[in-house]
């Protein structure tokens, strides 16, 4: 089996591909191949071990009929047309759990960051303006018993409950399309409805996986229902905010703050007003970037396509639906 793997990924799962004997093209850069490259030499493979943001939609299926199975370095499938896929019968898998930690553990990084203005106070003594002690100055809140709200409580939002829990005994409240009961059970969450997540949320975090039904949910609209000292969590997918309106409610006392990881539209440009903001804290989307993380996720990726080339289910597998 030919397969091309778009961008360098860790050893660990290389070698697992290259023990199986797989022919494997990798491009060798850290260049972003233009749609028009990335196409061409898919079309000369059996299968794509995906790395970053390529939109796999119906144009690209119908242009490399040849690829019989699809391999995200990912957890979230949104840049994949399922039904394009599944009308062909085309595997796609991604790599779950591997960075539940670590994905968690920086949405409580942010958390912290913003509650007490981090990035605004570090910058200041980068541009010289530390100066003498003023107890009135850049303040910010403590998290110890207030309300942690997560949109889509999965197994990323699982683990962010525990930590605000055993860290700050925070109160769990959440938003599903079906009840957490393991949730419920361990953590005491509460299953609430949308309109409730917004008004009682002190800290509001986004763990969902991203579907276009929920395109900029995150807007003037819902911000304005939430508390003036609330703090926005984003790590999920940049499309669930709209920035504009973000930008609104942190420079009118709408929202407290915000956190985010990912970024709409993604990269952000160095000159987006957000950055500026003392009470908003940015980082390049590397919630997954740990060693451990990245390992795993190049483990199940590899996995994936091993079992496409044994003519075998993929083990992480987001359209069972193609065996049948």
């Amino acid at each position: 089996m030919k397969v091309f793997i778009n961008k360098n990924i860790p050893e660990a799962g290389i070698l697992l591909l290259q023990e199986k004997g797989i022919d494997l093209t990798i491009n060798p850069t850290e260049n972003v191949l233009s749609r028009n490259e990335f196409i061409q030499i898919c079309q000369q493979n059996d299968a794509l071990l995906n790395v970053g943001a390529n939109n796999l939609d119906e144009d690209f299926f119908e242009q490399c009929p040849n690829i019989k199975g699809i391999a995200l370095f990912s957890v979230g499938f949104d840049s994949v047309n399922i039904p394009s896929a599944n009308s062909r019968k085309i595997p796609v898998g991604n790599t779950p759990d591997v960075l539940n930690r670590a994905t968690s553990d920086l949405a409580f990084l942010l958390m912290q960051s913003v509650a007490r203005k981090s990035f605004f106070n570090h910058k200041k003594i980068i541009d010289g303006k530390w100066e003498s002690f003023n107890a009135l100055e850049n303040l910010g809140q403590e998290l110890y018993g207030k309300t942690l709200g997560i949109f889509g409580l999965g197994r990323i939002g699982f683990e962010m409950a525990k930590k605000c829990k055993a860290a700050f005994g925070m109160n769990i409240i959440y938003h599903n399309r079906s009840h957490n009961v393991s949730a419920e059970k361990e953590l005491d969450a509460q299953f609430v409805n949308f309109e409730t997540l917004l008004a009682q949320s002190d800290v509001l975090s986004i763990h969902a996986n991203f579907s276009e039904e929920n395109k900029e949910l995150f807007n003037k609209y819902t911000f304005a229902k939430m508390k003036s000292n609330a703090i926005f969590i984003n790590t999920a997918r940049g499309k669930f905010h709209n920035e504009a309106d973000l930008f609104y409610a942190l420079t009118n006392d709408i929202i407290w703050g915000a956190g985010l990881d990912v970024t709409n539209p993604e990269p952000m440009k160095q000159d987006n007003p957000l950055i500026s903001l003392p009470n908003c804290c940015i980082l390049p989307h590397i919630g997954s970037a740990t060693y451990e993380a990245r390992n795993g996720m190049a483990v199940c990726a590899a996995q994936n396509i091993i079992a496409l080339s044994e003519n075998k289910k993929m083990p992480f597998c987001v359209n069972d639906e193609v065996y049948i």
